[in-house]
């Protein structure tokens, strides 16, 4: 049972969040379960690859709960496609505060998931927030070292640069009045880049294997000038204590994200599982590879949110 629902974000009670709350079969209100908060990638919405994931845990017994960001999709907020890492962070800690109010949650058994960016948004929320026990990530990107690296993570520090000039001279024509400037979070064309993972993100979120109305596939360049410095694994190595499961691809091109990530978790409990022949967008939605991640996060999510 799925039902839509919206709630004032805590964080900045002028925004209302909208989700997708998924409820496992024979649910009853009068007892409590575990909750998995799902956090889709930059540029996506819950009706893509988090909703797949959420309803998938459901089935499995787990409540699952998938948000449009802030300022994207179906939630409020201006300007839109804001791509705030720190807000996006924060927005998990707003949809657990949510479900802090909700009867039949059991607080001790919540834990966080996310694909692409929204994995390494999930990691940041569990380093800054203990209440979730256990989180884990499905093509794990951490959006700032990617600029900063680029996707091969082979590129000098040094040609981030001129993404923090454009955010900047964007803040500025839009100070004066200007429209609102954007970037593509993925490719508009199949041309536009020479990768193949990204390849398929244009195919991804530009054809009908899986574009949404609500998810134009770009943000605002002014959140470059947040993006390019953001770290989401920052103090990883200290604070991030949490069980660990992170996903995959083995032949993604992103896959230097989630070994550094591997490397630089303190977590007792960390668990690096690679999909046989995935890339990074083939964990988005094809069944053979993502009921495969599924498994692994079941099992790890039955272990670590146990009652």
């Amino acid at each position: 049972m799925r039902e839509t629902i919206t709630f004032p974000n805590t964080n900045n009670p002028t925004i209302t969040l909208s989700a997708f709350i998924s409820f496992p079969d024979g649910f009853d209100a009068q007892k409590t379960y575990p909750v998995i908060v799902v956090t889709h990638p930059g540029g996506g919405v819950k009706q893509q690859t988090a909703g797949v994931y959420a309803e998938n845990l459901a089935k499995a017994g787990f409540i699952s709960i998938a948000t449009d960001a802030s300022y994207q999709g179906e939630s409020t907020g201006e300007p839109r496609q804001l791509e705030n890492p720190y807000i996006r962070t924060e927005d998990i800690s707003a949809v657990i505060d949510y479900l802090s109010t909700q009867p039949y949650v059991d607080l001790n058994r919540i834990g966080a998931m996310g694909i692409c960016a929204g994995g390494g948004y999930s990691i940041n929320a569990a380093i800054n927030d203990k209440r979730i026990k256990a989180v884990a990530t499905v093509s794990a990107v951490n959006i700032g070292a990617m600029l900063r690296y680029g996707w091969l993570g082979d590129q000098d520090v040094k040609n981030a640069t001129p993404f923090l000039e454009a955010g900047a001279q964007a803040r500025t024509a839009e100070a004066a009045g200007g429209e609102v400037v954007t970037f593509p979070l993925a490719p508009c064309h199949k041309e536009d880049t020479p990768y193949v993972d990204l390849q398929e993100a244009w195919e991804y979120y530009h054809t009908a294997r899986a574009e949404f109305p609500t998810s134009p596939g770009f943000g605002t360049t002014r959140s470059l000038t947040q993006i390019v410095t953001y770290d989401a694994f920052n103090m990883a190595e200290t604070f991030l204590t949490q069980p660990l499961l992170v996903i995959a691809g083995s032949v993604a091109q992103s896959l230097w994200m989630s070994e550094d990530l591997m490397q630089r978790a303190g977590s007792p409990d960390k668990q690096l599982y690679l999909v046989e022949g995935s890339n990074h967008m083939k964990l988005y939605d094809i069944p053979e590879y993502v009921n495969e991640a599924v498994e692994q996060l079941i099992a790890f999510f039955r272990k670590h949110l146990s009652a």
